[in-house]
């Protein structure tokens, strides 16, 4: 029996020069025990339509046509109803867990806050009912961590708090919006096996927003695909991932990096790429490139780095081994995976190889120079011209004060103090097309593009001094699986025409398998590993490699 029944839905941001459509004539119906995704890339409407479900519409948005009906009530119109409804018969999980938690209040006074919010129950018994769901979400010493705040649990634990919040007064409904998209695969795992079993243990009605289309195949019973606010197709898992039918839905599927194989380069069908060949000629002709040598462009040897934690423990210095005597070697022109879960140590590497952190002990050797021994800043400038880095979140590592041209013009002249105004704006247009962005892009503000567009800012910038090395921790990771393959088509293009050595950081294994040439596995700071990536796919050695390689989500279990 249907449970939740959205019909006809519209939703209208009314702007000051034209009205959005955020959402046109959506129709779905989710029952009880049933999970339903819905997939789609960044302004498709996913999350309008599952926020106008409990009624939070950011403003000028409404709904402007059509309704939504849970059991036999209209909650769409009437405000009160709503209010009621969430937090007690809705639940709610977001993206980021630690946005969605208070970090001044203890996990126990949030949880007890909101059971009290909704249930007429005293606060013992809702101490009691608190704990208890920490045990069932699978948090250990749920007692003493009760007592915790947010800050004192990882990235996992805090989306499991997230969860007993979502499910504290027993709702009928969970919406989940992108619940696992900053997790690692093992802490992903562990989220989605929750959501499931909870589900069915409690007969509830899921609602999964994600763009991992792994993630789909292993969890959802059916999929709705959205795109610019239409309701494309929608059906059951398997008949969506295997047998589309719109092309919108064919250019999702092809764009999800495989699990079983390694591919030279993405399927995009709904985008017409740019020749990325033709627009690298311009700055070929620019690039001081060096011819590959069969040598190892970066040595790693006996790194480690240690943090001094004494502020969370009553000032009693306790050092925490972050990297613990790492070495490994890339290859030029090569790319080198670093995977892991969080607290493995793989941005940490990264931050010593472009020298934001400094080693503990070990060394770092760039072209034969051991560059932990640099002393003096020019030559430290030097060495910083031929390394740049790409971070995950680009929103975050763009000024969004600066225009586009001004952000990629500041490493040009840190390092070209001497260039004319005039080859300055021909470079940094060159630079431009070399990503896929058009000339009239460098007038721009970061807030105007889209994420994906922003990391190809990024990228572009990085490009600037003309590097040799890039280092790109988690470059995709924030963005939607067609715009990843986008990105990491034209990473792949920019290394073979530019001869880039990569050294690529990714909980995404699939992503690191058609990216990398050679994978070192990280645990704890310690390095489990270091293979060839075919090798390590198809032969992994150590158990926590195995163990990883298992619970990747695969697309390809919905052929079985």
């Amino acid at each position: 029996m249907t449970f939740l029944k959205i019909n006809n839905l519209s939703i209208d941001y009314k702007m000051r020069k034209e009205t959005v459509n955020a959402a046109k004539n959506i129709n779905i119906d989710i029952n009880k025990g049933e999970i339903v995704g819905l997939v789609g890339e960044s302004g498709s409407g996913k999350s309008t339509v599952a926020n106008a479900i409990v009624n939070l519409i950011d403003e000028p948005g409404k709904i402007s046509n059509g309704s939504i009906f849970m059991g036999d009530t209209n909650i769409s119109e009437n405000q009160e109803t709503i209010v009621q409804y969430r937090g007690k018969k809705i639940g709610l999980i977001f993206q980021d867990p630690q946005t969605s938690l208070n970090p001044i209040l203890t996990i126990g006074e949030q949880l007890i806050e909101t059971i009290q919010t909704h249930l007429n129950i005293n606060t013992d018994e809702a101490k009691n009912r608190a704990i208890n769901l920490l045990k069932e979400v699978g948090i250990k010493e749920a007692e003493k961590r009760f007592n915790n705040y947010p800050h004192q649990f990882s990235g996992g634990m805090r989306q499991r708090v997230v969860i007993s919040l979502a499910l504290c007064c027993e709702p009928e409904l969970l919406i989940a919006d992108e619940p696992t998209t900053a997790l690692d695969v093992s802490i992903q795992s562990q989220i989605l096996e929750l959501i499931k079993r909870l589900t069915k243990e409690r007969n509830l009605a899921v609602i999964l927003i994600t763009h991992d289309m792994g993630v789909i195949a292993e969890t959802t019973d059916r999929v709705a695909v959205m795109k610019n606010g239409d309701l494309i197709e929608i059906g059951l898992t398997k008949q969506i991932l295997v047998e589309p039918k719109e092309k919108y839905t064919k250019s999702l599927v092809s764009s999800v990096p495989p699990t079983n194989k390694k591919i030279s380069r993405f399927t995009i069908i709904e985008k017409e790429n740019l020749n990325i060949q033709n627009n690298n000629i311009k700055i070929l002709n620019r690039w001081s490139k060096k011819s590959i040598v069969d040598q190892n462009l970066v040595k790693i040897q006996n790194l480690s780095k240690s943090f001094d934690d004494s502020f969370f423990t009553e000032n009693t210095k306790n050092s925490v081994m972050a990297v613990d005597d790492v070495s490994f070697d890339i290859k030029e022109g090569k790319s080198f995976g670093l995977v892991g879960e969080s607290g493995s140590g793989k941005t940490t590497i990264a931050k010593m190889v472009v020298n934001l952190f400094k080693p503990s002990s070990g060394d770092i050797f760039f072209d034969n120079v051991n560059v932990t021994k640099i002393k003096k800043n020019k030559d430290l400038l030097k060495f910083r011209r031929q390394i740049q880095m790409i971070f995950q979140d680009p929103f975050s590592s763009l000024n969004g004060r600066l225009k586009v041209n001004e952000i990629i013009a500041e490493p040009i002249k840190l390092h070209n103090p001497d260039i004319k105004s005039s080859d300055l704006d021909s470079y940094i247009h060159d630079l431009l097309e070399s990503v896929e962005l058009t000339q009239q892009s460098a007038i721009r503000y970061p807030h105007e593009f889209s994420g994906g567009q922003r990391q190809r800012i990024s990228i572009a910038r990085a490009l600037a001094t003309q590097p040799r090395l890039l280092v790109c921790d988690e470059p995709t990771s924030a963005l939607d699986v067609s715009i990843q393959a986008q990105i990491l088509n034209l990473l792949k293009d920019l290394q073979e025409q530019l001869n880039l050595t990569i050294l690529f950081i990714s909980h995404d294994l699939p992503v690191v398998r058609q990216m990398c040439d050679k994978i070192a596995v990280l645990k704890d700071g310690k390095l489990c590993e270091v293979s060839e990536t075919e090798e390590l796919f198809k032969n992994p050695k150590h158990n926590y490699t195995k163990e990883l390689l298992k619970l990747m989500p695969k697309i390809e279990s919905i052929y079985n």
